[in-house]
């Protein structure tokens, strides 16, 4: 039987990623980050470490012992860890990181991949296990968008590509063609709420791939949270790019949205 390793990170994800795989043929294996992975996620796959997010020798060693060729990273993994202290990293991972160009999330995820696949381990598209899952273009709830926020939904996306391509954020909050905060390290859900707050109600949120998106990570993914996070501010519409995000329980999404009357968009532009 193939093996799927799973390098899991905060939210549901992981255990979506494990299904999927599962019912594709393969056992699954799942590295779960010590301390960001869901306690759930062990009735998910076939066999389950527990890791602490800095120890990425005995990451490493944990996938060798599996035997797993094949892997993915899914789930979020902030790098606000990096800076509360929450991270006591290993000789290994103090190495990689230390031979950093920068500390942005491409630069880190990327050397995390490429350390991994120098063991022989091929780091996989995480949107090979979460296809169902990927975001349809067109409106998604009841409602649609009024044109003033169709207009905000354009000027947003060209502000998100931008963010994303410089590797700050994948997120921007919009009210009447004004930037009220973009995504950094805090993540979309505080994003989300800062920039809420200073728009008062209706803002607009577009959420977006990096225009040079690495597929083996870091994919935009909608949940309930995020939903929880606009409700707080009384924000209007969130629209997410169509074929490049994963919404995760999509059908609850829309209808817990239909109910406070919060706008699901997939755009493309």
């Amino acid at each position: 039987m193939k093996k799927l390793g799973i390098i899991a990170g905060t939210g549901d994800l992981p255990k979506a990623v494990a299904l999927d795989a599962r019912t594709k043929g393969y056992s699954v294996f799942a590295i779960a980050l010590e301390p960001l992975a869901d306690k759930a996620l062990g009735s998910f796959v076939d066999e389950i470490e527990w890791i602490n997010i800095g120890k990425f020798g005995k990451i490493i060693r944990a996938l060798k012992k599996y035997r797993i060729k094949e892997a993915v990273m899914a789930g979020k993994v902030s790098k606000a860890l990096l800076y509360n202290s929450k991270i006591i990293p290993d000789l290994i991972a103090l190495k990689f990181i230390s031979s950093l160009k920068d500390r942005s999330d491409d630069s880190i995820l990327r050397a995390v991949a490429d350390e991994i696949e120098k063991e022989g381990i091929k780091m996989l598209n995480i949107l090979s296990f979460s296809s169902s899952l990927i975001t349809p273009e067109g409106v998604l709830t009841k409602k649609s968008p009024r044109k003033d926020e169709w207009q905000d939904i354009t000027f947003g996306w060209k502000i998100a590509k931008e963010i994303g391509r410089l590797d700050i954020g994948q997120t921007v909050v919009v009210k009447n063609q004004a930037v009220m905060a973009i995504e950094a390290i805090e993540g979309t859900d505080e994003a989300i709420r800062r920039g809420g707050r200073l728009a008062g109600k209706g803002a607009v949120i577009v959420k977006v791939s990096k225009p040079n998106q690495d597929m083996r990570f870091d994919i935009p993914v909608l949940g309930l949270d995020t939903l929880k996070a606009m409700i707080e501010v009384d924000a209007s519409v969130l629209a997410a790019e169509a074929g490049k995000s994963i919404i995760l329980q999509k059908d609850r999404l829309i209808e817990e949205s239909n109910k406070v009357g919060i706008i699901l968009v997939g755009y493309k532009e």
